[in-house]
This record gives C-alpha cells, sequence and structure tokens, in this order.
C-alpha cells in the first residue's frame, strides 16, 4: 500500500456511521483515513438487471464467509462490502425512531438491562441534519407515532404509484393510517444528478443512475474532495493497544495481499454489527474493557417478514417504484391484539421483486416457474422490534482461521417467543390489508438475513454490562469509538440508518470537541 501511514483519525468502513463521522472530522480540520475492505461498485444498466441484486453481485464477500451456529440458513453467510458500506443497496427508507423508542417497556428489555442513556430530545437535532444531508424526501402530519421534529423534510415526496394507491385505500378502509416512507432518493433532476425514474430495482440494487442518496453518491465524493483518504479493498485485521490507546492498525490490500500498518490518534469502527464485534475479539480487546464480557452480545436484527398478495391481475401494471407506504397504527400494538402486548413494529410497502431476480435466485425449473407468476404479487414488509438476548451473539473461532488469518466468526441468534408473536400479529394484519386490496390469498416469506443486525456493542451507563459509554467509546480504551448499529441497546421497529447516521454526527461532535479544539 503506497499511503500514509498516520492519521488523525482513521474511520473502518464506509457506510453511515463512518461518513457521517468522517464529514464532522474533515470539517473540523482533521486528517482522515477511512478503510473500506470492498471495492466501488460500477453504474450503469447492469445494476438494473438480473445480477444486479446485492447477492448476486462481487460485493457479496464469499473469501471469508460467517458462520450461523444457530438461527440463519443457509449456515455460511457472504459478508456486504463496498465503498458505500449496505447504503448502496439499501432500499432508501430514513425514518427517526420515535420519542417513546428511547425509554422502552419492560416488554422489550425483559431481563437484559438494555436503556438508552441518551434522549430522542438529545438526538433530535442530529436527526434533522442527517435528513438534509441526506436529502430526504417525506411529509408530516400523516403518521400517528410521528415523533417532534425542529425541522421539515428537505424534499417534498413524489407522485404515489398505482399499486400505492390500491394499498393506501385498502388500508385507509379498514380505518388505518398509511403514510409516505421517508426515502433518501434524489426526485430533483439538476445538471449535477439524475432525478429518480421509479425503477422496480431499488432495495437490495445499486442505482444504475446515482438517484439513490447513498454514501458512495452523496457523502465519500465530497469527503475525498476535502482531504479524506479513502483506501478501498483495505481489510482491517487487528488493533494493537499499549498504555489505554489504539496505537496501531493492521491491515491487508486484498487485491495485492500486501500488508501495511496505520496509526492515528482516534480510531472509529464503523464495519457493521457483526464485523465491528468480530475486529474487537479478533484483537483481544474485550479483556481491556470492564464490560468487556458485553461485547458480541445481546445481537438484534428484526423478526422480520414479507406478506405477499397473490392477485387475480398484475399487481404492478405500470411497472414502477412503489415502496411508498408505511402503516404504524400497530407500533404500540394495539386494542385488537391482547398477546403480545406492547410494542410490535410497523408495516411498510415491499417492492415486487423482478422476475429475472426469482429466477437467478431460486433452483431451477422452481425458480423458472415461480418467476411468471411475481406479476401477481405485490406485498408488505413488516418489521417486529424484538427483545436483546445476551445468548444473541457474534463470537469468534478457537480454532478456525479465515483466508486473511482472523479467527473465523460466529453467529448465533434465536428469536424469543414474544419476537415471533409480535411478527406473528403484523403479519396477520397485513394479509388484511392485502386481501382488502384485492389479494386472493397471500404468501408469507421469513427473512433470515442481517440486513438490520444492531446491538452487538450497546452503549449505556452501566460500566459492567455497556460496553460503549454514552458517545460510543469502548470502555477501558480511550480513543476507540464504534459507530455502526452495534451501539443500540434495543433496535426499535423501525430501518435503522437514519438513527445510525445521526448519532454518528452526535459522536462526531464530541470527538471534534474533545481533539480538535
Amino acid at each position: 500500500m503506497h499511503e500514509p501511514s498516520s492519521f488523525d483519525a482513521i474511520v473502518i468502513g464506509s457506510g453511515f456511521g463512518g461518513c457521517f463521522v468522517a464529514k464532522r472530522l474533515v470539517d473540523a480540520g482533521l486528517t482522515v483515513g477511512m478503510l473500506e475492505r470492498g471495492s466501488w461498485v460500477k453504474r450503469g444498466p447492469e445494476n438494473w438487471g438480473t445480477h444486479g441484486s446485492l447477492m448476486l453481485t462481487s460485493h457479496y464477500g464469499l473469501d471469508a464467509p460467517y458462520l450461523v451456529r444457530q438461527g440463519g440458513k443457509p449456515e455460511e453467510y457472504g459478508v456486504y462490502e463496498c465503498v458505500g458500506g449496505p447504503s448502496v443497496f439499501y432500499g432508501a427508507v430514513s425514518m427517526r425512531f420515535r420519542e417513546e423508542d428511547f425509554v422502552p417497556g419492560a416488554e422489550i428489555v425483559s431481563d437484559s438491562g438494555a436503556t438508552w442513556p441518551v434522549s430522542y430530545a438529545d438526538v433530535e437535532p442530529f436527526y434533522g441534519e442527517a435528513e438534509q444531508m441526506l436529502d430526504v424526501s417525506g411529509e408530516t402530519g400523516t403518521d400517528p407515532t410521528d415523533p417532534p421534529r425542529s425541522t421539515p423534510f428537505p424534499q417534498s415526496v413524489c407522485a404515489l404509484s398505482a399499486t400505492s394507491r390500491r394499498i393506501g385505500d385498502a388500508a385507509s378502509a379498514l380505518d388505518l393510517n398509511p403514510f409516505r416512507l421517508p426515502l433518501a432518493i434524489n426526485y430533483r433532476s439538476t445538471s449535477a444528478r439524475s432525478a429518480c425514474e421509479a425503477c422496480t430495482t431499488c432495495d437490495t440494487f445499486a442505482c444504475a443512475i446515482g438517484a439513490k442518496n447513498d454514501m458512495a453518491t452523496t457523502m465519500i465524493p465530497g469527503l475525498v474532495e476535502h482531504g479524506m483518504k479513502l483506501m478501498p479493498e483495505t481489510l482491517v485485521t487487528q488493533l494493537r493497544h499499549q498504555g489505554g490507546k489504539i496505537t496501531e492498525v493492521h491491515c491487508v490490500d486484498r487485491a495485492k495481499r500486501t500488508k501495511a500498518v496505520l496509526r492515528a490518534g482516534i480510531v472509529v469502527l464503523s464495519a457493521g454489527a457483526l464485523s465491528s464485534p468480530h475486529l474487537l475479539l479478533a484483537s483481544g480487546l474485550q479483556k481491556l474493557s470492564p464490560a468487556g464480557k458485553g461485547i458480541g452480545r445481546y445481537l438484534m436484527r428484526h423478526c422480520n417478514a414479507i406478506v405477499y398478495g397473490v392477485f387475480p391481475g398484475q399487481a404492478d401494471s405500470v411497472g414502477e417504484f412503489h415502496k411508498q407506504l408505511g402503516i404504524h397504527d400497530y407500533y404500540f400494538g394495539h386494542s385488537d391484539i391482547e398477546e403480545p402486548a406492547g410494542k410490535l413494529g410497523t408495516m411498510q410497502q415491499i417492492q415486487t421483486p423482478p422476475a429475472g431476480l426469482v429466477e437467478a435466485m431460486l433452483s431451477k425449473p422452481f425458480g423458472r416457474v415461480l418467476s411468471k407468476a411475481v406479476k401477481h404479487l405485490t406485498g408488505l414488509l413488516v418489521i417486529a422490534e424484538d427483545q436483546p438476548r445476551q445468548a444473541n451473539r457474534v463470537d469468534v473461532s478457537p480454532d478456525q482461521q479465515d483466508v486473511f488469518g482472523m479467527p473465523r466468526m460466529l453467529v448465533e441468534t434465536r428469536y424469543t417467543p414474544r419476537d415471533v408473536a409480535a411478527r406473528a400479529a403484523l403479519v396477520g394484519r397485513a394479509k388484511k390489508v392485502l386481501r382488502k386490496a384485492g389479494a386472493l390469498f397471500c404468501y408469507v416469506h421469513k427473512i433470515r438475513t442481517f440486513s438490520h443486525a444492531v446491538g452487538s456493542i450497546r452503549m449505556g451507563d452501566d460500566t459492567e454490562e455497556a460496553p460503549l459509554d454514552r458517545f460510543c467509546g469502548l470502555r477501558g480504551l480511550e480513543n476507540l469509538y464504534v459507530v455502526d448499529g452495534s451501539f443500540m441497546p434495543t433496535s426499535a421497529g423501525i430501518n435503522p440508518s437514519l438513527t445510525i447516521a445521526a448519532n454518528a454526527l452526535r459522536v462526531g461532535d464530541h470527538l471534534v470537541h474533545r481533539y480538535a479544539s
């Protein structure tokens, strides 16, 4: 690697947490090196093609897969890796946690001891700033659980698709309150940016024209222009410490297999809720923290399912983007749901999968047959908030190494009976909406991936149970911070990306005040 070996700050990971904290540091004049294990995603017509979905691309890395010993299928999962992180392939939904999500009830916390050391009011200004930076489109006054806000959405919403109107009308007829999902998508056509073309490949696809406001499109080029050193295809293998500080970041160039040692006064870890605890455990840092036993524990990923309605005609006759509506009437529970009591989660429209993707993902000839029925499907994603459990964890193998010489990552998760009951309650209500919209019957697909993984290095005021303090500093090391979804004590029932971004800005302010003033 022909790169500088010393920086004011090193940021590991280029997703939401890494980019938003880097923005603060770069703006304050610090020299910043950003390390990303993946490469740039090429943009063009191929992104709209059959093999443009994340798990079918080269950015679903299988050279060092992690082993899911419980709670996953298949047993081996690849690692999402690209410049911009998962934001490049996400569905662009950018929601604030509800005000009450920062004070979760006993039905969610159970015996985990999870508490948020910050309130919604502490994070609210950063939510507004993150929305501005992501140019989120949305509207206020229609979501019955909407938290208070001090700033408006920077973009207005676009027109509803015919499919969305159909689902919205059905929900309204059932006395529900469908609302417009806030989306980090560019709807403004300018000389510098293409406006969204309302294609059907957004969620799990990179945007072919750069209209999705992901980190690789909206954040990283500007950070590089202002001095940040981006090092793609650079995998961090170990963090070395001395005197209560991280003194060396050991990494490898994945293309050349050459090794390097980098140094910085501040090290910010944002590799994701699986890879971040993996790196800490592989480096033995749990031995230095008074709450080291919590590193890798309390992993959450939401208890999700997609409920597809099968319609007599084409569910999307026009072929346009329709991940536009959410339903939060059951978010905090509902009078017609006795079990489980308390918080449940959300329902959101999901894009009908392209026929080619279905055929590619499923075995032949089943995939080919089922792909012809896709035109009759549209659905709702249900996101049930899962309880933090100490047994749900990321660990490292004592006797197996991956191709980079790191101990192999092991993952164990299991949903609680309450998690499953909450998902089932939401699935039942989603079926009602789809049937009201005209579906003949419904098919439920339970999601087993870790796309919403959070909580594995949680923050809190308890110095023995929470590895991170209120500013996401790792206890026991004075210059190491974690800003990906690992920091969350509870998962809420909402997509985590905007909260990761807002918290990273909050942590960035703390770092600038502490190290740059």
